[in-house]
């Protein structure tokens, strides 16, 4: 589990760019970066995360339905990471499954839910869906470019995410934070090339969610 950190090595402290927050009447936003192995999960000034060990596909599935469910039980609304249809790979139909019975449960349990593609949250996060390499010009891919999401939510909202589940934490947060913003409490002020991101995403009536 993270909690907010000002000052580390990598970076000065975190910008207080939205100012005061009120936090009578905000709806309580979950962010889940959903995924087979090891489940980032965000709240705000919090990340967690859920690792499924079991020796079977069912076991896995049950370790992680139980593990998300601890922390969805009393949210008002949940943004889930939605599938990168351009990644082909041996597991893409055990995730799917796993991310439509956590649909499921937030439908049985009455949570509202918003499914964002993996581009438009790197986006909010960096203000574009491919960040580059400063000193190479190429497209970043993999670790660096989770190291760059991770990067920009130290230095956007002082948290720093560590240890094994650090990308899938910092992916839940951002999640998070895009969540409360749709919702008019921004954890921190974004430029426009960040905030487009929210314009792309469907998102539920906002009745449901405040209502």
């Amino acid at each position: 589990m993270t909690a907010p950190t000002l000052f580390t090595p990598e970076t000065l402290a975190a910008p207080a760019a939205a100012g005061p927050r009120p936090t009578d009447g905000i709806p309580k936003v979950i962010g889940l970066d959903v995924a087979m192995g090891t489940t980032g999960i965000a709240g705000e000034g919090w990340t967690d995360f859920v690792h499924a060990k079991g020796a079977s596909q069912h076991s896995r599935f049950e370790q992680q339905l139980a593990g998300i469910a601890d922390h969805i039980r009393h949210a008002h609304f949940v943004v889930i990471e939605g599938p990168a249809f351009s990644k082909n790979n041996q597991g893409a139909d055990a995730l799917s499954a796993m991310r439509w019975m956590v649909r499921h449960d937030l439908w049985k349990r009455r949570i509202p839910y918003a499914v964002v593609n993996p581009d438009h949250r790197i986006m909010y996060a960096t203000g574009t869906a491919a960040p580059k390499d400063p000193e190479t010009g190429l497209r970043l891919k993999g670790e660096p470019l989770k190291a760059i999401v991770r990067q920009a939510v130290l230095e956007t909202y002082g948290i720093t995410t560590e240890g094994t589940a650090k990308y899938d934490e910092a992916d839940a947060y951002v999640l998070l934070a895009m969540g409360l913003h749709w919702l008019g409490a921004p954890l921190a002020i974004v430029p426009d090339t960040h905030r487009r991101a929210l314009d792309a995403v469907r998102w539920p009536a906002r009745g449901a969610v405040t209502g």
